[in-house]
């Protein structure tokens, strides 16, 4: 009998290792871990014998548990840290009834389980750092590698003025570099512990407490916190937070690729694989499915960093709902931002860039992403006003008869008495008309390489 499963999407949304962290072996050992750990605490602390750390570390090993029992006990118990905890009593008396005693001492099951998962987001956040850096390294490269090819700057998905395709990657890695940047910053927040018992104060410890807490804190390797957080969540939605931006710049990059690709465009493409991008029904296709996969994760996340947000006013010392709330919507945006950067990494450093139909495509108004270049030599000579209406007069005659703005300004009294035909032919040259793209390219290349260092 097969058993029922959701795992149709999660490779295409999905990275598999960030989903391994949070499986359901991943939650109940990071459980298991802080267990093992507070035993380790309280015995170095004298609260209790040393002998009794052995047995309980012994049991504390996911692959012991039976996690479809944990699930039906979880639906009457309300957590997954009650019943895991007296599993993990029964597990530990079979080999020292001494040693049970001493299980879960001074702890609540939010403990267990807001710690298990500062550990569970403390590796989610190794391969977050990994793979960012990863990526701003390509779109380093790419940014590079592209800084002075041309192509047309769009707003409001009409042509503009002239860019470069180096300048267009910068501005992706910009917002990557920043992200980095911001996760750096917030790790020493979020990797903290959580240890109050049942309602903060840890008042079933006595003058151990403050001891206990500070060896538990240092077995598991995360920061001591001002204070319990069990109802204080900040902590945890900064994260969310982070991680929706990073899939909004992710969705960025995915938007503006696909649109390169598009049949009008065909400037930009995803690197090709054989079954990669196609139809069921129409052969020629060649679709922009890893762009898909980072817009749907820039669609999606926003929903569930307001789930965070809306979970944050948790009543008094230990929440109703609010907190359930969290379980399964951070670990999904782990997955769903580790996902989109797979693909991110699969598709920029083989980007397939047709440098001839960007040019080509330059050209596509006859010379009007160059009438800004124009007006502003004009204006130095005749003003403002009269330049652009001049020149605007220009293009809509061009436009109207067909023909390049470099034949109608050139045939046009005025203008013609202002600017030389080799100034004209300047002015309508795309590449000279690029401004500091590569500085910008520059200026991004350098802030990745000093936090890359």
């Amino acid at each position: 009998m097969n058993t029922p499963s959701n795992q149709l999407f999660d490779i295409y949304f999905t990275q598999p290792a960030m989903r391994a962290i949070f499986s359901d072996a991943g939650r109940v050992q990071g459980m298991l871990d802080f267990e093992a750990a507070l035993a380790r605490a309280e015995a170095r602390v004298g609260l209790i014998p040393a002998s009794a750390v052995a047995p309980i570390e012994a049991a504390c090993s996911a692959e012991r548990y039976d996690f479809a029992a944990l699930a039906l006990a979880i639906a009457t118990a309300g957590n997954s840290a009650i019943p895991l905890v007296k599993a993990l009593g029964r597990q530990v008396a079979a080999q020292s009834a001494e040693a049970e005693r001493y299980v879960h001492l001074g702890a609540t099951s939010q403990d267990a389980m807001d710690s298990g998962l500062v550990l569970q987001l403390r590796a989610a956040v190794e391969l977050l750092e990994s793979d960012l850096a990863t990526l701003a390294g390509q779109l380093a490269d790419q940014a590079e590698r592209h800084a002075d090819v041309p192509l047309a700057g769009r707003t409001w998905l009409q042509h503009a003025t002239p860019v470069t395709l180096g300048m267009k990657i910068a501005g992706w890695l910009g917002a990557i570099t920043r992200h980095r940047q911001r996760l750096a910053e917030l790790k020493p927040r979020l990797l903290i512990l959580q240890f109050g018992g049942a309602s903060g104060s840890l008042a079933a410890l006595g003058e151990q407490a403050w001891p206990v807490a500070e060896a538990l804190a240092g077995e598991l390797g995360l920061n001591l916190p001002e204070q319990p957080w069990h109802t204080q969540r900040d902590r945890l939605v900064e994260f969310a937070s982070l991680l929706g931006m990073i899939a909004g710049s992710l969705g960025k990059l995915g938007r503006d690729l696909s649109l390169l690709m598009q049949t009008e465009a065909g400037e930009v493409f995803e690197p090709a694989a054989p079954g990669k991008g196609g139809s069921s029904t129409m052969p020629h296709k060649r679709n922009p499915v890893g762009a898909a996969v980072l817009i749907g994760a820039a669609t999606r996340a926003p929903g569930l960093v307001a789930t965070m947000l809306a979970a944050m006013p948790q009543e008094h010392e230990r929440s109703l709902g609010l907190w359930h709330a969290e379980w399964e919507t951070l670990p999904e945006l782990c997955c769903l931002v580790s996902g989109a950067l797979q693909q991110a990494l699969l598709l920029v450093p083989g980007l397939e860039v047709d440098a001839e139909r960007m040019r080509a495509n330059l050209d596509l108004t006859r010379g009007l992403v160059l009438a800004e270049a124009v007006s502003i030599a004009l204006a130095q000579r005749i003003g403002r006003d009269a330049a652009h209406h001049l020149v605007e007069q220009c293009c809509k005659q061009a436009v109207k008869e067909g023909v390049h703005l470099r034949a109608v300004l050139g045939a046009n009294a005025e203008a013609a008495a202002e600017l030389s035909a080799v100034e004209l032919d300047r002015l309508l040259d795309p590449a000279h008309y690029l401004g500091q793209a590569r500085r910008w390219v520059a200026r991004a290349l350098a802030e990745h390489h000093a936090l890359s260092r």
